[in-house]
């Protein structure tokens, strides 16, 4: 696409970004958009929508989800720290409104009406926390006297407790494992993460305790699920290796949520078991191929970011799976990329541009020409 010798912001880009995360992303889209198509039309028909009405919004914030993933993987670390500081404080904002004005589904409220579309801001609150708690605990490691690791607990336990308040258990476990996985590679004392994993079951018990549909979702599992995810299990029998065939699904007729909470099982029934499995390594890759693109990260910051961005999409993708097969309580975790959901699909993208952005390699034009040449790196891969 740009020759080698091409100095432009656009040339310079693209022999530094790192393609085949790139073209494991767009797949990830294509085929999101292909299994939305494949389980929406019955769900649309159940609430009196147009049988395309999910597909063609789906498309339709595909468009700034890729917006949004390509231009944040052209910004610089430094712009990336300003703008997600900025950012939070925003996200934070909205996350407060939907407290006091958001409208109540299912026992949450976890939404805002904006322009007549549904906004979920904490689904963006994930990566920006991660900037920032890399930043800090950055901070924290390269300067001594600076409590980076204290001003980042007290970051995240500010969100943590506005996501209860929602309330929103899968979220605030995806954003605790980010966080205690990034202090973990921060070189928080041995001693201290034990404490966290001895207490760990205690806080599981307080949501139990505390939120009425933690309750009631966990006393289903034990007691062998519910419906949803005795039809979610069967589709996965039904497909077998190959699937039933593509729009030949029965499992998308009786969830009410098939295009988005339990996507997976419908592409488990159309598409076998074979598809789950390249769709599993899809998501295992980004997650690996960001875990090495971290260990050789120019600095601590981007070396925290990388991992802990790609432990959360890991983490997220992990939990909606494993609430398909009935081996964790049902949760409404959406699977990035493929389930239905505007802010979902748009936080994703701008989960995978900052990994993208921070896993760059250096070009030699972005290197101050006080440096010393010795110090540049390949221009390309």
């Amino acid at each position: 696409m740009f020759n080698r010798t091409d100095r432009s912001r656009l040339g310079i880009w693209w022999w530094t970004v790192d393609r085949m995360m790139l073209t494991c992303t767009l797949l990830l889209m294509v085929l999101g958009g292909v299994l939305v198509m494949a389980a929406s039309p019955p769900v649309a028909e159940r609430i009196g929508l147009g049988e395309h009405h999910f597909v063609f919004r789906q498309l339709m914030f595909m468009l700034p989800a890729l917006f949004v993933m390509l231009v944040s993987s052209i910004l610089s670390g430094r712009t990336i720290r300003i703008l997600c500081l900025l950012g939070g404080l925003v996200i934070t904002g909205l996350m407060l409104a939907t407290l006091l004005i958001g409208p109540e589904v299912k026992g949450a409220t976890r939404w805002l009406m904006i322009g007549g579309l549904r906004l979920q801001p904490s689904e963006f609150i994930k990566p920006i926390l991660a900037i920032i708690s890399a930043w800090l605990l950055g901070l924290w490691r390269e300067q001594n006297n600076f409590p980076g690791w204290a001003w980042a607990s007290m970051v995240v336990g500010a969100v943590v407790a506005i996501l209860i308040l929602q309330p929103d258990v899968g979220m605030t476990a995806v954003v605790v494992l980010t966080f205690g996985f990034q202090m973990f590679l921060a070189g928080l004392p041995l001693l201290l993460i034990l404490v966290a994993l001895a207490l760990s079951p205690l806080a599981g018990f307080m949501a139990y305790s505390f939120l009425g549909h933690v309750q009631v979702r966990v006393d289903k599992f034990f007691a062998g699920g519910n419906l949803q995810t005795e039809r979610s299990i069967q589709s996965f029998v039904e497909g077998g290796w190959y699937g039933v065939g593509p729009g030949d699904g029965q499992v998308k007729l009786h969830l009410p949520d098939a295009h988005a909470d339990f996507i997976f099982s419908v592409a488990a029934e159309e598409y076998g078991l074979l598809a789950c499995l390249f769709l599993i390594g899809l998501f295992g890759f980004v997650v690996i191929r960001g875990y090495a693109q971290s260990l050789i990260a120019k600095d601590m910051f981007s070396m925290l970011a990388v991992s802990g961005l790609a432990t959360q999409f890991g983490v997220q993708a992990a939990i909606h799976m494993a609430s398909s097969l009935n081996l964790i309580p049902t949760k409404g975790m959406t699977l990035p990329f493929i389930s239905y959901g505007g802010s979902s699909l748009v936080a994703s993208g701008l989960t995978l541009g900052l990994i993208l952005a921070l896993s760059r390699k250096q070009h030699p034009s972005e290197v101050s020409r006080f440096e010393h040449p010795a110090m540049m790196p390949e221009v390309s891969r």
